[in-house]
């Protein structure tokens, strides 16, 4: 059975463009022969034939004006000095001049000002008014066109030298605006790690402390203590698990790496647990559901709220001082309101109640999160002793039910017709 023969192998790619750049400088070495031809327009001896012929000589070193600006110029340069000492018409060489100014703008917008662009704009400009030595006659004729291609060069350098600055600014702004965006996702995962780990660890330190005041009296209390521990470890643990899981890249952006486990954010729906947990620490929430309860939320509120709940029973645990909190959560037409106020310890009399620190970012970050979600917050002593936080969440309006449409009139029947 004779041998499939194999297919040949694929053709190597173009590093580099090597045969666009190589077209490019063939099309550029034409140019002087062309444009030569274009002044002195052949047997013909026609204007527009002339005309013609130097804008395809001017075409011929685009290619190579967009990669290498400086060659091109340079080409260009001695190929309009080399067809002015032919002393063709001054209308000729009108084009190739601008082709050289607009040369030297792509070196001022891609090259530095000082030791690439005005030293080519000098060469330039001296042999272009070589050349008007050749097409002009008359010495205010030649002062007036040294004039023209001074303004016209001036004018090419300013505009190039803008464009790259006007690049500088953007990327300058692009940096700008990525690290703006990076130090907003630090924030926000600092945030989040923060209101994760410091109500937990608030329980934590206060049910260790309890265990071991009591392990070697009441056993089965600092067995109750240290459950309290392992089960609040655990959540905190998954809560750590489901933030980083955010940062970590999908399936489909990391190739041969499985998806992090996602587990549900928390929200409202869990605050029997939160207020269990710092039940466990020694302070009882009573927690009061008013307007609608089935209403559903957006999932950026619900887990605002929650985390505005749970900072502030953290600070009720470590600070308050008392046994009891209050947790209201209303939910209005407009708006979620959540109030979170207890007792604390009473003023001693003739004080004004105590402001509370400023040191930790708890308050800071409530505050954020309610203004990420255009809503309002307050925070602070209250007059008879303890502390009220409140927030008010903005909700979307309802979409209205569409209304029935009326049953459609009978027609009436035709004259000769029986009637149903």
């Amino acid at each position: 059975m004779p041998a499939t023969p194999s297919p040949p192998p694929p053709a190597p790619a173009d590093p580099g463009g090597r045969v666009p750049t190589l077209l490019a400088w063939c099309a550029a070495v034409v140019h002087p022969f062309v444009l030569f031809m274009g002044v002195q327009a052949g047997p013909f001896r026609s204007t527009q034939l002339r005309l013609f012929l130097t804008s395809v000589a001017v075409g011929l070193l685009l290619p190579l004006a967009r990669r290498r600006p400086d060659a091109a110029l340079g080409l260009l340069l001695a190929a309009l000095f080399a067809a002015s000492t032919t002393r063709p018409y001054a209308e000729l060489t009108y084009l190739p001049v601008l082709a050289a100014d607009a040369c030297v703008g792509l070196l001022a917008a891609r090259r530095p000002l000082l030791r690439v662009t005005l030293p080519a704009a000098a060469v330039t400009l001296t042999v272009q008014i070589g050349a008007a030595l050749y097409t002009t006659s008359g010495h205010d004729v030649f002062v007036t066109t040294v004039v023209a291609l001074a303004l016209a060069l001036l004018t090419a350098v300013l505009l190039g030298h803008a464009s790259r600055e006007r690049r500088a600014h953007a990327a300058e702004l692009r940096a700008r605006t990525a690290a703006e965006a990076v130090t907003a996702e630090r924030l926000r995962i600092a945030r989040e790690l923060h209101d994760v780990i410091a109500h937990s660890i608030g329980v934590i330190a206060i049910q260790a402390g309890v265990g071991r005041r009591v392990i070697d009296t009441q056993p089965a209390e600092a067995r109750n203590a240290l459950a309290t521990i392992e089960t609040t470890s655990r959540e905190t643990l998954a809560g750590l698990r489901r933030t980083l899981g955010a940062l970590r890249a999908s399936a489909k952006d990391a190739p041969g790496h499985g998806a992090a486990p996602r587990d549900p954010a928390p929200g409202l729906a869990d605050l029997d647990r939160l207020a269990a947990s710092t039940a466990d620490a020694g302070v009882r929430v009573e927690v009061r559901h008013l307007g609608d309860p089935v209403r559903s939320l957006p999932p950026e509120v619900d887990l605002a709220a929650y985390r505005i709940v749970q900072e502030s029973l953290t600070n009720v645990v470590r600070h308050a001082g008392t046994p009891l909190c209050r947790v209201t959560v209303e939910r209005g037409e407009d708006a979620l309101l959540v109030e979170i106020t207890d007792d604390g310890r009473p003023p001693k009399p003739g004080t004004a109640p105590a402001a509370p620190a400023s040191t930790g970012y708890g308050i800071v970050g409530m505050r954020e999160r309610t203004a990420l979600l255009g809503g309002r917050f307050s925070a602070g002593p209250r007059p008879g002793g303890g502390f009220h936080v409140t927030a008010v969440l903005p909700l979307p309006l309802p979409l209205p039910l569409p209304s029935p449409m009326p049953p459609a009139a009978p027609a009436p029947a035709q004259e000769g017709t029986p009637a149903p």
